[in-house]
Protein backbone atom coordinates (compact mmCIF):
# COMPACT_ATOMS: atom_id res chain seq x y z
CA UNK A 1 0.00 0.00 0.00
CA UNK A 2 1.05 3.97 -0.50
CA UNK A 3 1.27 6.07 2.29
CA UNK A 4 -2.15 7.79 0.72
CA UNK A 5 -4.42 8.13 3.40
CA UNK A 6 -7.60 10.99 2.03
CA UNK A 7 -7.71 11.98 5.32
CA UNK A 8 -7.41 8.62 7.06
CA UNK A 9 -4.65 7.82 8.43
CA UNK A 10 -1.55 8.50 10.86
CA UNK A 11 1.35 11.39 9.33
CA UNK A 12 -1.19 13.34 7.32
CA UNK A 13 -1.74 16.75 7.69
CA UNK A 14 -5.40 15.97 9.90
CA UNK A 15 -3.40 14.06 12.41
CA UNK A 16 -0.67 16.61 13.43
CA UNK A 17 2.58 16.28 13.94
CA UNK A 18 3.15 13.06 15.95
CA UNK A 19 6.23 13.87 17.02
CA UNK A 20 5.07 16.64 19.23
CA UNK A 21 2.58 14.57 20.88
CA UNK A 22 3.53 13.12 25.33
CA UNK A 23 1.76 10.56 27.30
CA UNK A 24 -2.39 11.70 27.36
CA UNK A 25 -4.67 10.88 29.38
CA UNK A 26 -7.95 9.38 28.13
CA UNK A 27 -9.87 12.32 27.63
CA UNK A 28 -7.45 13.64 26.39
CA UNK A 29 -7.20 11.33 23.91
CA UNK A 30 -10.95 11.58 22.72
CA UNK A 31 -10.77 15.65 22.76
CA UNK A 32 -7.67 14.93 20.14
CA UNK A 33 -9.18 12.79 17.89
CA UNK A 34 -12.71 14.66 18.40
CA UNK A 35 -10.26 17.54 16.68
CA UNK A 36 -8.91 15.06 13.82
CA UNK A 37 -12.07 14.68 13.01
CA UNK A 38 -13.45 17.93 12.27
CA UNK A 39 -14.30 19.20 15.73
CA UNK A 40 -17.51 17.06 15.89
CA UNK A 41 -17.96 15.21 19.14
CA UNK A 42 -17.61 11.24 19.20
CA UNK A 43 -20.28 8.86 18.73
CA UNK A 44 -20.69 7.96 22.44
CA UNK A 45 -18.32 10.83 23.77
CA UNK A 46 -20.01 10.81 26.89
CA UNK A 47 -20.21 7.60 27.77
CA UNK A 48 -16.32 7.17 26.38
CA UNK A 49 -15.33 9.79 29.32
CA UNK A 50 -17.33 8.84 32.10
CA UNK A 51 -16.92 4.80 31.93
CA UNK A 52 -20.51 4.58 31.64
CA UNK A 53 -22.49 1.79 29.70
CA UNK A 54 -26.04 0.83 29.13
CA UNK A 55 -26.83 -2.89 29.46
CA UNK A 56 -26.02 -5.22 26.51
CA UNK A 57 -27.26 -8.33 25.85
CA UNK A 58 -25.80 -8.45 21.95
CA UNK A 59 -24.10 -11.42 21.05
CA UNK A 60 -20.04 -10.72 21.55
CA UNK A 61 -18.45 -10.01 18.33
CA UNK A 62 -16.52 -12.71 17.14
CA UNK A 63 -13.15 -13.84 16.18
CA UNK A 64 -14.32 -13.34 12.39
CA UNK A 65 -15.53 -10.09 12.96
CA UNK A 66 -13.01 -8.66 14.51
CA UNK A 67 -10.42 -10.11 12.39
CA UNK A 68 -13.03 -7.48 9.79
CA UNK A 69 -12.54 -4.52 12.12
CA UNK A 70 -8.49 -4.97 12.02
CA UNK A 71 -8.57 -4.84 8.30
CA UNK A 72 -10.50 -1.56 8.47
CA UNK A 73 -8.41 -0.68 11.04
CA UNK A 74 -5.02 -1.59 9.33
CA UNK A 75 -7.16 0.54 6.12
CA UNK A 76 -6.93 3.60 8.05
CA UNK A 77 -3.97 3.39 9.39
CA UNK A 78 -1.74 0.76 7.88
CA UNK A 79 1.76 0.15 8.84
CA UNK A 80 4.48 2.55 7.05
CA UNK A 81 7.78 3.01 8.91
CA UNK A 82 6.00 2.56 12.34
CA UNK A 83 3.51 -0.53 12.79
CA UNK A 84 -0.43 -0.72 11.72
CA UNK A 85 -3.66 -0.74 13.68
CA UNK A 86 -3.70 -4.12 13.17
CA UNK A 87 -0.07 -4.78 15.22
CA UNK A 88 -1.56 -2.90 18.00
CA UNK A 89 -4.97 -5.31 18.04
CA UNK A 90 -7.37 -2.20 17.20
CA UNK A 91 -9.96 -4.10 16.25
CA UNK A 92 -10.20 -5.86 19.34
CA UNK A 93 -10.42 -2.24 21.03
CA UNK A 94 -13.20 -1.09 18.67
CA UNK A 95 -15.17 -4.32 19.24
CA UNK A 96 -14.83 -3.99 22.75
CA UNK A 97 -15.97 -0.26 22.96
CA UNK A 98 -18.96 -1.10 20.68
CA UNK A 99 -19.75 -3.80 23.07
CA UNK A 100 -18.78 -1.70 26.67
CA UNK A 101 -19.67 2.04 25.37
CA UNK A 102 -22.24 1.97 22.89
CA UNK A 103 -26.28 2.17 23.35
CA UNK A 104 -28.69 -0.07 21.57
CA UNK A 105 -29.35 1.85 18.51
CA UNK A 106 -25.34 2.91 18.11
CA UNK A 107 -24.16 -1.17 18.06
CA UNK A 108 -26.91 -1.50 15.91
CA UNK A 109 -25.71 1.05 13.30
CA UNK A 110 -22.32 -0.09 13.80
CA UNK A 111 -22.76 -3.94 13.03
CA UNK A 112 -24.68 -3.58 10.22
CA UNK A 113 -22.38 -0.67 9.10
CA UNK A 114 -19.77 -3.58 9.02
CA UNK A 115 -22.59 -5.78 6.45
CA UNK A 116 -22.86 -2.94 4.67
CA UNK A 117 -19.31 -2.60 3.81
CA UNK A 118 -18.69 -5.87 2.85
CA UNK A 119 -21.98 -5.68 0.52
CA UNK A 120 -20.34 -2.81 -0.86
CA UNK A 121 -17.23 -4.28 -1.82
CA UNK A 122 -18.97 -7.43 -3.27
CA UNK A 123 -20.45 -4.46 -5.56
CA UNK A 124 -17.64 -2.63 -6.03
CA UNK A 125 -14.56 -5.29 -6.78
CA UNK A 126 -16.51 -8.78 -6.75
CA UNK A 127 -15.11 -9.66 -3.52
CA UNK A 128 -15.92 -9.03 -0.17
CA UNK A 129 -13.83 -6.69 2.37
CA UNK A 130 -11.78 -9.48 3.57
CA UNK A 131 -10.65 -10.44 -0.03
CA UNK A 132 -10.48 -7.12 -1.64
CA UNK A 133 -6.71 -6.24 -2.33
CA UNK A 134 -5.72 -3.48 -0.08
CA UNK A 135 -5.77 -0.72 -3.00
CA UNK A 136 -9.28 -1.89 -3.51
CA UNK A 137 -10.10 -1.44 0.05
CA UNK A 138 -8.75 1.86 0.62
CA UNK A 139 -10.41 3.15 -2.36
CA UNK A 140 -13.86 1.69 -0.62
CA UNK A 141 -13.13 3.41 2.36
CA UNK A 142 -12.20 6.83 1.20
CA UNK A 143 -15.24 6.86 -1.11
CA UNK A 144 -17.11 6.03 2.24
CA UNK A 145 -15.50 8.22 4.12
CA UNK A 146 -16.51 10.92 2.28
CA UNK A 147 -20.24 10.04 2.63
CA UNK A 148 -19.59 10.67 6.47
CA UNK A 149 -18.35 13.80 6.22
CA UNK A 150 -21.28 14.67 4.46
CA UNK A 151 -23.30 12.84 6.85
CA UNK A 152 -21.47 14.20 10.08
CA UNK A 153 -21.57 17.69 8.92
CA UNK A 154 -25.21 17.64 7.86
CA UNK A 155 -26.56 16.37 11.43
CA UNK A 156 -23.96 19.09 13.42
CA UNK A 157 -25.22 22.00 10.94
CA UNK A 158 -28.96 20.67 11.57
CA UNK A 159 -27.96 21.58 15.34
CA UNK A 160 -26.51 24.91 14.57
CA UNK A 161 -29.36 25.81 12.73
CA UNK A 162 -31.55 25.21 15.83
CA UNK A 163 -29.49 28.06 17.95
CA UNK A 164 -28.64 30.35 15.14
CA UNK A 165 -25.30 29.44 13.80
CA UNK A 166 -23.99 29.96 10.57
CA UNK A 167 -23.29 26.17 9.00
CA UNK A 168 -20.21 24.27 8.44
CA UNK A 169 -19.43 24.11 4.24
CA UNK A 170 -20.41 20.60 2.80
CA UNK A 171 -19.32 19.67 -0.53
CA UNK A 172 -22.99 17.64 -0.68
CA UNK A 173 -25.32 20.34 -0.04
CA UNK A 174 -27.81 18.38 -1.31
CA UNK A 175 -27.54 15.21 1.10
CA UNK A 176 -26.27 17.57 4.12
CA UNK A 177 -29.72 19.70 3.89
CA UNK A 178 -31.58 16.91 4.14
CA UNK A 179 -29.91 15.45 7.31
CA UNK A 180 -31.90 16.60 10.84
CA UNK A 181 -30.71 16.33 14.64
CA UNK A 182 -32.51 13.08 14.19
CA UNK A 183 -30.32 11.33 11.81
CA UNK A 184 -28.48 8.48 13.22
CA UNK A 185 -24.87 9.12 13.11
CA UNK A 186 -22.96 6.82 10.40
CA UNK A 187 -21.25 3.83 10.86
CA UNK A 188 -17.71 4.75 9.50
CA UNK A 189 -17.97 8.01 11.59
CA UNK A 190 -18.02 5.31 14.64
CA UNK A 191 -15.12 3.22 12.98
CA UNK A 192 -12.98 5.66 12.33
CA UNK A 193 -12.95 7.34 15.34
CA UNK A 194 -13.02 4.18 17.42
CA UNK A 195 -9.66 3.39 15.03
CA UNK A 196 -8.13 6.22 15.54
CA UNK A 197 -8.93 6.48 19.42
CA UNK A 198 -7.63 2.97 19.49
CA UNK A 199 -4.30 3.07 17.51
CA UNK A 200 -3.12 6.44 19.17
CA UNK A 201 -3.89 5.31 22.73
CA UNK A 202 -1.99 1.44 22.00
CA UNK A 203 1.43 0.70 23.31
CA UNK A 204 2.35 1.09 19.75
CA UNK A 205 0.58 3.85 19.10
CA UNK A 206 1.96 5.75 22.07
CA UNK A 207 5.40 4.45 21.97
CA UNK A 208 6.06 4.19 18.37
CA UNK A 209 3.97 6.51 16.44
CA UNK A 210 4.17 8.99 19.10
CA UNK A 211 7.01 10.25 21.73
CA UNK A 212 6.43 8.31 24.66
CA UNK A 213 8.29 9.93 27.90
CA UNK A 214 7.81 7.69 31.16
CA UNK A 215 6.83 9.85 33.92
CA UNK A 216 7.60 7.52 35.61
CA UNK A 217 7.61 3.80 35.17
CA UNK A 218 6.98 1.72 33.31
CA UNK A 219 4.06 0.88 30.34
CA UNK A 220 1.46 -1.20 32.28
CA UNK A 221 -1.69 -1.92 30.76
CA UNK A 222 -3.05 -3.78 33.48
CA UNK A 223 -2.72 -3.03 36.54
CA UNK A 224 -4.82 -4.89 39.46
CA UNK A 225 -7.82 -2.65 40.60
CA UNK A 226 -10.26 -3.81 44.04
CA UNK A 227 -13.57 -2.02 44.30
CA UNK A 228 -13.33 1.18 46.24
CA UNK A 229 -9.47 1.94 45.12
CA UNK A 230 -8.83 5.45 44.28
CA UNK A 231 -8.37 5.90 40.57
CA UNK A 232 -5.07 6.81 39.41
CA UNK A 233 -3.85 10.22 38.96
CA UNK A 234 -3.28 10.96 35.31
CA UNK A 235 0.76 11.72 34.34
CA UNK A 236 1.23 15.65 34.45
Amino acid sequence: MTEKRADMGHGTSDMGELTDIHLITRREAILRVTAFLGGIALVGGSSLLSGCRAPNTDAPFTPEEIAFLDEIAETILPETSTPGAKAAKTGAFMALMVTESYDAGDRKIFREGMAELDSRSKKDNGATFMSATPSQRLALLEKVDREQRTHSIGRENASRRKVGLAELPVEDIGAATAITTDTPAHYFRMMKELALLGYFTSEIGVTQAQRYAETPGRYDPCVPYKPGDKAWAPHA
